[in-house]
């Protein structure tokens, strides 16, 4: 159960920071409201996991293959992980604004993901770092998968709905800087229990 929760905050605080998905959203809604922007939003909630997928079952063909990778990427998933905390909580507050021509497409939504610097990170981190050997890949993957599917709606939604006051609540450094070390602790927590099976497994 704690290595679910720490699943389930990693999705969450990765998927609701500031980032390429969510402040084209949250431009998409003030532009184009609500219901034009819907495609947009479904199109990140089902491309990602599917990208999560993807990436974990060609993971998982590889730690059968060598064992030790497996070992060698989970080490270095934390350290992304800890590297994007680090990132949160250091930056500057910056402008929120983005333009955009047109409302993106359920399809185009989905196949941004595969250009989305932060969905590579977070997909290759939470496979290689939440899952193990030792049981099966496959339901360890759809499980990583469908926490970001659940936290998705939620997460990517209140950039939607929100968008005016979430982005005015943002642009205030004070507020900006206070959001940021938030999510960036929330992400330490998540990699904790990893760390710790790391610990007892080489250490102990």
């Amino acid at each position: 159960m704690e290595l679910y929760l720490a699943i389930i905050l990693f999705a969450a605080s990765t998927t609701v920071t500031p980032g390429p998905n969510n402040i084209m959203i949250m431009t998409s809604g003030l532009n184009y409201g609500v219901k034009n922007s819907i495609p947009h939003l479904l199109g990140i909630c089902f491309g990602f996991p599917a990208m999560v997928i993807m990436v974990g079952l060609g993971f998982s063909v590889v730690f059968e293959m060598y064992p030790l990778i497996h070992e060698v990427i989970k080490v270095v998933g934390i350290a992304y992980l800890l590297y994007l905390a680090w990132l949160i909580a250091s930056s500057s507050p910056t402008s929120l604004e983005v333009e955009s021509s047109k409302p993106f497409s359920f399809t185009q939504a989905a196949l941004f993901q595969w250009v989305n610097p932060k969905a590579w990170v977070m997909a290759t981190g939470a496979v290689s770092a939440y899952t193990s050997i030792t049981s099966d890949i496959f339901s360890q993957v759809l499980f990583i998968a469908l926490a970001f599917f659940i936290v998705a709606f939620p997460c990517v939604g209140i950039w939607l709905f929100f968008g005016v006051g979430l982005k005015k609540y943002l642009n205030s450094p004070k507020h900006q800087k206070i959001f940021n070390l938030s999510m960036a602790l929330l992400l330490v927590a998540s990699v904790i229990p990893v760390l710790k099976e790391l610990v007892v497994q080489y250490v102990v």
